[in-house]
């Protein structure tokens, strides 16, 4: 049992997630600053009284918290900035829950963003070691590396396996992202508010396996915001009639059994979220089956199944009747993912977590809007990053009779939540020309494009696509992308062109030469980091067809 201080959430804020890139003057900063004001403004407080603060995020430099936060004030309490895989949000916000309970703050602010790339999760480093690597390798243990992205092969599989154990259906996993999509709709703060057909989920675009392009999350740009209290300062600024209590959290991180027990299940986290539910249960007495609204960490259709197993929330191995009996949506048992979740709502790593606290803070009080969940005293969180950690955290309000007083004089009626800033949408621009001298890949390009001068129908026929090779350390630092059309017309090699690809290749420009060359094996640069491919992964495995064999011996 947790012997701390009792901690409140008294204010939230976020922004709407966006496609990255898409929107005008949305910098980490801005991004940051934004969800900030909006968490100061529900608590009605003043940065100058918060005493500490964690912020998270994965793609940045150092310090990314200190240049967000000092938009807010030059006030010189303690920031800690935060790195936990997907979870990153949610673990900004378990040390500022920890700040408090043990005595060491007041108030506390936890805030996450991220600007992302588009496409696929990659690695930005190939000089060092990966940290899921020891995950990845196990996986390939148990079924075959393909051509398709890493991280959805991961949770794919974990899928396959249920299917294999349990006779689940590709429909189960489809009616879940259906479920999200639609749930969405009701959410101006999602990437995406469009309701699609079960259909169209089940049979549209494949990434891997049974999993559709509906089924997986995309990446974004965005960021939430949580502002922590104790009981004293809720009592002290009279925020009993918003503050939601924290009534349980922890964290856990893998156990042996994730890699010894040989279970694509066990590697997307089973066990760390049910040892991590077992914890909540000894801080509380609550179980996750115990609340009525759930915000889950649902990457893929695959893990959001896996994960209502791991939390209790039905028997091992009847996720799939759970679905089908409609207990994860309105109506039934839970309602899971209310926002779309990160398949709909999108998913910028480190204010995913922060996102969810928002939503089911809303939730509580009653201003959900059109996503209310009728009667709900009770909610989860679930947070997950392979690598691995996950954070659970449970809600409730913290002094309900101070909010139904308050609502009383307001009416009788909760406010609906702010709505989002829709910002200006960046209209997109082609790349100009560059100068390729002074790559040490820029012979072995032009050898490909004699070659496909000369004969670029069969370049066609073998290649049948568009491959950008993305060249970094260059000559003084350069970067630039040469792209091989393979695919239009007799085909083209052309450098910093602009044109559309089917599948981008990124490598320093030493190791691509060696690999136009045969001297480094591309399986091998893939799990050292040294290659990293975003788009179509089938069309990256031909790459060895574009280098002409009597060009090789010239170079």
């Amino acid at each position: 049992m947790s012997s701390g201080r009792k901690v409140y959430v008294i204010g939230v804020g976020m922004t709407k997630f966006e496609k990255p890139g898409r929107r005008q003057d949305f910098d980490y900063p801005d991004m940051a600053k934004e969800a900030g004001i909006k968490a100061l403004a529900d608590a009605g407080i003043s940065y100058r009284e918060v005493e500490q603060a964690a912020v998270g995020y994965c793609y940045g430099d150092t310090t990314c918290g200190q240049k967000c936060l000092y938009q807010l004030g030059l006030t010189g309490i303690p920031i800690y900035n935060v790195n936990n895989a997907c979870s990153t949000g949610s673990t900004a916000l378990f040390m500022a829950k920890q700040l408090i309970e043990g005595g060491l703050a007041e108030c506390t602010m936890a805030l996450g963003f991220e600007k992302m790339q588009r496409g696929s999760l990659k690695s930005n480093w190939n000089d060092r070691a990966n940290p899921s690597q020891n995950h990845f390798e196990v996986m390939t243990e148990l079924r075959p590396f393909v051509p398709a992205p890493p991280t959805p092969q991961l949770f794919g599989n974990a899928g396959l396996e249920h299917m294999e154990k349990y006779g689940t259906k590709k429909e189960h996993f489809a009616k879940i992202a259906w479920k999200n999509h639609k749930h969405s709709t009701n959410n101006p703060y999602s990437q995406f508010q469009k309701e699609y057909s079960l259909d169209q989920v089940l049979n549209g675009r494949k990434v891997y396996e049974y999993l559709t392009l509906l089924q997986c999350c995309p990446t974004s740009d965005g960021s939430g915001c949580a502002i922590l209290a104790s009981e004293d300062f809720v009592r002290k600024h009279r925020l009993e009639h918003q503050a939601v209590e924290i009534v349980a959290q922890t964290m856990a991180t893998d156990l042996p059994s994730t890699f010894k027990d040989k279970s694509c299940i066990k590697l997307v986290g089973f066990d760390m979220t049910r040892r991590a539910a077992e914890k909540i249960y000894q801080q509380s007495g609550l179980r996750p089956s115990d609340a009525q609204v759930i915000e889950l960490h649902d990457c893929f259709s695959a893990n959001e199944l896996v994960t209502y197993e791991a939390l209790g929330l039905c028997p091992v191995g009847k996720a799939g009747e759970f679905i089908d009996r409609g207990d994860n949506t309105y109506g039934g048992k839970h309602v899971i993912n209310p926002s779309g979740g990160l398949i709909s709502k999108g998913h910028p790593l480190g204010a995913t977590g922060l996102a969810q606290c928002t939503e089911l803070c809303w939730q509580m009080r009653g201003e959900a809007g059109k996503r209310q969940v009728p009667g709900a005293k009770l909610a989860l969180q679930h947070n997950l990053g392979i690598g691995g950690a996950v954070v659970l955290t449970m809600y409730k309000l913290g002094f309900p009779e101070a909010r139904k007083e308050w609502l009383k004089r307001q009416g009788g009626q909760p406010r609906e939540h702010p709505q989002p800033v829709m910002g200006q949408l960046v209209s997109q621009a082609t790349s100009g020309v560059a100068d390729s001298d002074g790559f040490k890949t820029t012979p072995v390009f032009l050898e490909i494009k004699k070659a496909m001068e000369a004969d670029g129908k069969s370049y066609i026929k073998k290649v049948n696509g568009v491959i950008a090779f993305s060249i970094k350390n260059g000559p003084s630092g350069k970067s630039g992308t040469w792209v091989v059309d393979a695919k239009n017309g007799n085909g083209s090699v052309e450098f910093n062109s602009g044109q559309k690809p089917d599948c981008t290749i990124t490598m320093s420009d030493s190791d691509m030469f060696d690999l136009m060359l045969g001297k480094l094996n591309p399986n091998a640069a893939f799990f050292n980091g040294k290659l990293k491919i975003s788009g179509n992964m089938a069309l990256a495995m031909k790459i060895q067809n574009i280098m002409p064999d009597s060009a090789k011996s010239k170079l």
